[in-house]
């Protein structure tokens, strides 16, 4: 059913107003939050879908990807359950990191992703998974088409950032990340998010 006409006059909220990607999972739609060049970390406002400020980054890394996260998705129940823990899903939409091999400075965008893998991070016993693909037309990294394809420091630099970025020195911090998993896993990670936001939200 089409949407009426008055429907365009505003921008989509882009979590809930935006499709994953007529070609989810292995293609999808990412909206940018943060650039590697920017030491300041933004979050989406669930409730206006606004770009935020959430914090300066009190260390020193910076993030090594653009990070945003795929719409309509929801990491919930069936996510969780794929870490094969008892632990639950942190209720926010599914991560993802993307590589591009020109430099992408601006953030508050979207973009297409081919899907490579990810990282199974749990961050305070809740499902955390952040997603590893790459601009889907990238020059350099468009044929990639597993994680195997990208250099082992990129996904390293991946891993040492998010067990490091919230480090200040009277936090404890309390994540974990398992080995890296591949596009097939990643697929089902994506699908099981899209289930859980269909369940959460409805269509």
């Amino acid at each position: 059913m089409p949407f009426p006409d008055a429907f365009y006059r505003w921008r989509p909220h882009p979590w809930h107003g935006i499709e994953a990607g007529p070609d989810a999972p292995e293609v999808v739609n990412a909206y940018i939050e943060i650039t590697p060049s920017d030491p300041v970390k933004y979050e989406i406002d669930k409730k206006t879908g606004y770009l935020m400020v959430d914090r300066p980054q009190r260390a020193s890394s910076l993030q090594p990807s653009l990070y945003g996260f795929i719409p309509r998705t929801y990491c919930g129940k069936r996510v969780a359950d794929l870490m094969g823990e008892e632990i639950k899903g942190d209720k926010d939409p599914l991560d993802i990191c993307v590589f591009s091999e020109r430099p992408i400075t601006r953030a508050d965008i979207l973009l297409h992703a081919r899907v490579l893998g990810g990282l199974p991070m749990v961050d305070d016993n809740e499902a955390d998974d952040k997603i590893i693909a790459v601009l889907a037309n990238d020059n350099i990294w468009g044929k990639a088409r597993d994680i195997t394809d990208l250099p082992e420091v990129l996904i390293e630099r991946l891993d040492h950032y998010f067990k490091t970025y919230k480090i200040t020195p009277d936090n404890e911090v309390s994540v974990t990340i398992g080995k890296p998993y591949g596009r097939d896993h990643a697929l089902k990670v994506i699908s099981a998010s899209i289930e859980d936001y269909q369940e959460r939200f409805g269509e």
